[in-house]
């Protein structure tokens, strides 16, 4: 057997570098001592002797024959085609074959413990089974061809290659060994997921340009990057745009393009981050394009420092906001992918879902999505009409799946506000009724909207709808919110603001802007209820506490003038809100409390069918009672109570008591008497 019946691979190239250490220790021991052999005192030794020997390694060992079998690596490592990572990671780093013989033997008791006790013999220190900086240097320093060893262990120290758990120890002391993730890589060890942090897809996996569904002129701009990337022209890419627009799938297809795979990097905040140190030496191993994921928030930055032991671009993936900084970033180039219009829209559905789509345009039309949104929509509506049997995608299935995806994202931040039956019979006056159906047909039109203004909207006109709802309490208001969504078919999303407001500084604009994009992304209404408490006056500065309260108000200013989905704002203390709020919205609704015949119509909706109340009894109860829809709600509800407690049917009796009672609660007294 020779060294050619290793079969080319990452395990193979592996193993005959980790007998190059072995070889190289057996060696270094038998040299120390004339009277003891390292076989002798150490037997498990035999059984990589006799396996090296098996491949063509030439006994006894001599520094001869120790650089013949380095000679055979080299040799075995031309002849092989396929990807080796240690191959990559010593191309990459630019590590010689001293730099590689160190690495592998600083990890020999990573791979069979039993070699922790030589170590702790060489040592002469029990429980010291990881070999020392200075160990190794005395080990290989006094051999011929091997250069300066110090130096060599320093720079793997540097690249990130060797971790020192005591660096505050003297030099010579420092215990060195290989970060156990990238261990692993180098034997080629499944890899798909390598942390909570870092994932990896092989090229294989990859999508091509050419399969991208882009604008023109971006398509046109993606072909030309493969080429600048791979020359080292562009050493880093920044790919912009909301959650699901793709971006992950663009920077593996530019992966693709120039022949590598992509390691996504997620969790990587602070620049002083340990991780980053093995973020270079992971995507040079694997042979991957290293892709970092960020969001940082309006007025934070992400420094993304220089990768060590990796001389291949970067790709940085960022929301909207915030801004990139590094020594890469900036000699980089920007791309921005941004919603898709009707035509995109269209091509993805039919990508997503070929001939068992049902009605394209409608479902172009009807899901204002990002990209990423509509194939992970689509794959799931295809499921849930697979479940009744049918091959054809509906409309239904589509919602089904884009309010399961809805849930998915917005669960922490926001709460869905489910449809009910009380929308249908929602009563307001006929100038609220009347702006409510414009505010739908405003919802409905919101993207075409642009082509039929003037020139003089520009492109300044988003497709964004703002919507303030003010009035007393109990008039309707988030009732409305709920009808608009049922007319437009969304879903409902009402920020729950403890979860939105934080304590800490800049936290809560984080949080905002975070649930703000997503329903961008997800085309749902969102509900803002009472807002008169994040959008307050903004004062004048007399403390810290008032100079952050008026940059929340600031952020959320900016953010509504760019904001493109559905916004509904309720409050009963409209003069608590800035007038800047006000003039960024797009509709105003005002609601007052009912007028008798509205009154009249709330109460026949809330009261049952078989309740025992004479019609002009109802109707005097609604025009003395002066009583919001919110408050006929609760005496309805209160008065059905009564009579089940006391098993009779719903009667005069009992709704009389239940107004009487919204009357104390509110400190007034019943005008009715005797009813």
């Amino acid at each position: 057997m020779t060294i050619d019946a290793i079969a080319p691979g990452a395990a193979g190239h592996f193993q005959l570098w980790f007998y190059a250490a072995v070889l190289r220790l057996i060696e270094r021991i038998d040299a120390a001592s004339a009277d003891d052999d390292a076989v002798a005192v150490f037997p498990f030794l035999a059984g990589y002797l006799a396996a090296a020997e098996a491949h063509g390694a030439i006994l006894p060992l001599t520094e001869e024959s120790l650089a013949a079998w380095q000679d055979r690596i080299t040799g075995w490592e031309t002849r092989a085609s396929v990807h080796l990572p240690l191959r990559a990671l010593a191309r990459e780093a630019g590590l010689d074959p001293t730099a590689l013989l160190l690495l592998i033997s600083a990890g020999l008791v990573e791979e069979d413990a039993r070699f922790g006790a030589i170590f702790e013999v060489l040592h002469g220190a029990p429980g010291q089974r990881r070999p020392t900086l200075g160990l190794l240097s005395g080990w290989l320093g006094g051999t011929p061809g091997l250069g300066d060893v110090r130096a060599a262990l320093r720079g793997l120290v540097g690249a990130g290659l060797l971790q020192v758990p005591n660096p505050d120890a003297p030099a010579a002391e420092w215990v060195l060994h290989p970060p156990g993730l990238l261990w692993e890589c180098l034997q080629g060890a499944p890899v798909a997921t390598l942390t909570p942090w870092a994932r990896f897809m092989p090229l294989a996996d990859l999508a091509g340009l050419d399969t991208l569904i882009l604008a023109p002129d971006l398509a046109d701009e993606v072909q030309r990057l493969p080429e600048l990337l791979a020359s080292g022209t562009l050493p880093a890419i920044a790919i912009r745009g909301p959650l699901y627009s793709g971006r992950r799938t663009l920077a593996g297809a530019l992966a693709r393009a120039i022949g590598r795979g992509l390691l996504v990097i997620e969790g990587l905040e602070h620049p002083d981050d340990t991780r980053w140190r093995l973020a270079g030496p992971l995507a040079a191993a694997l042979g991957a394009l290293p892709v970092i994921v960020a969001d940082p928030a309006p007025g934070e930055s992400l420094t993304v420092p220089a990768l060590s032991a990796y001389g291949g671009p970067v790709a940085v993936i960022a929301g909207p906001a915030g801004g990139l900084r590094g020594p890469a970033i900036e000699r980089g180039l920007g791309l921005s992918l941004g919603m898709p219009g009707p035509e995109l829209r269209l091509a993805h559905w039919r990508a997503a879902l070929g001939d068992d789509g049902g009605d394209l345009h409608e479902l172009s039309a009807r899901f204002r999505m990002a990209s990423g949104a509509i194939r992970r929509v689509a794959g799931a509506a295809r499921a849930s009409a697979a479940l009744e049997g049918r091959t054809r995608v509906s409309i239904a299935d589509a919602r089904r799946a884009a309010h399961a995806l809805g849930r998915q994202s917005l669960d922490t931040l926001a709460s869905l506000v489910p449809p009910g039956p009380e929308t249908e019979t929602f009563a307001a006056s006929a100038e609220t009724m009347r702006e409510l159906e414009l505010l739908a047909t405003h919802c409905r039109h919101r993207e075409h909207l642009a082509g039929s203004l003037g020139a003089a909207f520009g492109g300044q006109r988003s497709c964004g709808v703002r919507a303030l709802f003010s009035g007393p309490s109990g008039t309707g208001k988030t009732l409305a919110a709920r009808r608009l969504a049922a007319a437009i078919e969304r879903d409902l999303y009402r920020i729950d603001l403890s979860a939105v407001v934080n304590k800490y500084i800049g936290e809560t604009e984080k949080n905002l802007g975070r649930v703000l994009a997503r329903a961008e992304e997800l085309d749902i209404v969102l509900l803002l209820d009472e807002g008169d408490a994040l959008l307050t006056r903004r004062t004048s500065v007399q403390s810290a506490n008032d100079r952050y309260a008026n940059l929340e108000t600031n952020f959320l200013l900016q953010r509504l003038e760019s904001f493109e989905g559905i916004l509904v704002i309720t409050t009963n203390a409209p003069q608590r809100i800035d007038d800047a709020f006000q003039r960024r919205m797009d509709v105003v609704i005002s609601f007052g409390l009912p007028e008798p015949e509205e009154r009249l119509a709330i109460w026949r909706a809330h009261l049952p069918a078989s309740a025992a109340i004479e019609p002009a009894a109802l109707e005097e109860l609604a025009y003395a009672c002066a009583l919001s829809g919110g408050q006929i709600r609760n005496a309805a509800r209160y008065a059905g109570l009564l009579a089940l407690e006391a098993g009779v049917p719903f009667c005069a009796t009992h709704l009389l008591s239940a107004v009487s009672r919204e009357y104390r609660k509110a400190g007034a007294i019943c005008p009715l008497r005797g009813w």
